[in-house]
């Protein structure tokens, strides 16, 4: 595969992004290296907003700043080596001492496509920077904050990942296909959803892992209504009394994921490598709803994921149905309730 960005960046988003780097090679070539950058970069914001030393301010400041630099707004970056220590993922602290070279990597692209990138990226820190403010320092054994109503959850999960949605069509139109005004608004609008579906996902699978940083994304209000507070959800044996609000977010999840497919539906049959790389983070999703419905998510013993030999499958799956007109969209619906 020719380089993405550049190699010493390629190597760096291969051993960041992990599933996703699987998505991000099945992209055509036009928009592979954008699409990468973007991810390292909002990476980047993630591992500042969610490290678990410092200050709240201090974070805050810190995210700003690099954003500023990000956006072309200041020349200097702020010193992100003390953070860089304190990373328990090795990948995630290199990324940080390589910040340098990563946004200088937005130079690599036309002015469009950096503004682009760019705006997508403040809008993704406008999330990361909410969730500093409402939770504080991700650290352990503290109070657990949740949010607090269902706008927020849909607001938090269109800035982190409904905008990557945006932006993803608005790279494929730019350089891969053309719409009509009818359609080009249907794919911004089915775009913003798929977002949101991935999102979601991640979001009903990790509450144990939030939980224990602190964070709740659950709203106060719908835990309310089953007489629940946000620490009940630490123990397992109130799966049940959850188990109604738990599988409402879980259908709102698998409604977005079905607005994914019909996205995935309207691209044209020609773009073989965008639609794979739009159906396999589709297919996963899909089974990791399956598997959540079915287990005890608040049981930290047994976490749910999709297991290896089952993305592999679904790699190949994939690569065969791309070939037969249809074969992707049927696959993907009958993939929703195996």
């Amino acid at each position: 595969m020719a380089s993405l960005i550049h190699p010493e960046i390629d190597s760096l988003l291969e051993r960041t992004s992990r599933s996703f780097f699987i998505t991000l090679r099945a992209l055509p070539p036009k928009i592979r290296g954008q699409v990468g950058l973007l991810y390292l970069l909002a990476r980047v914001a993630d591992t500042i907003a969610d490290s678990k030393q410092g200050e709240t301010n201090l974070l805050l400041e810190t995210l700003e700043q690099y954003n500023e630099r990000a956006q072309g707004h200041s020349e200097s970056l702020p010193d992100l080596d003390d953070l860089a220590e304190i990373q328990e993922n090795s990948s995630e602290a290199e990324l940080l001492r390589n910040v340098t070279s990563v946004v200088a990597c937005l130079d690599n692209f036309s002015e469009v496509d950096r503004s682009r990138i760019r705006k997508c990226l403040d809008i993704i820190v406008s999330g990361q920077s909410l969730d500093i403010q409402r939770f504080g320092i991700a650290n352990e054994g503290g109070l657990i904050s949740p949010l607090e109503h269902e706008d927020e959850l849909d607001d938090y999960a269109y800035r982190v990942a409904g905008s990557v949605g945006e932006f993803w069509t608005a790279m494929t139109l730019a350089h891969l296909f053309n719409a009509n005004a009818d359609k080009e608004a249907k794919l911004f609008a089915y775009g913003v959803r798929f977002g949101k579906a991935l999102q979601l996902t991640n979001i009903l699978r990790d509450i144990p892992e939030d939980l224990r940083l602190g964070r709740c994304y659950i709203p106060r209000e719908s835990l309310a209504e089953i007489g629940l507070e946000p620490s009940d959800l630490l123990e397992a044996g109130n799966m049940d009394r959850f188990r109604p609000v738990y599988n409402r977010y879980i259908d709102l999840a698998s409604a977005h994921m079905d607005a994914a497919v019909e996205y995935i539906g309207m691209l044209p049959y020609s773009q073989f490598r965008l639609r794979g790389a739009c159906m396999l983070p589709v297919l996963i999703g899909q089974r990791t709803l399956t598997l959540l419905r079915n287990q005890n998510v608040l049981d930290v013993e047994n976490r749910v994921k999709v297991l290896r030999p089952e993305i592999e499958w679904l790699v190949k799956k994939t690569k065969r149905s791309l070939l037969i007109p249809g074969s992707g969209q049927r696959f993907m619906k009958s993939n929703r309730n195996s």
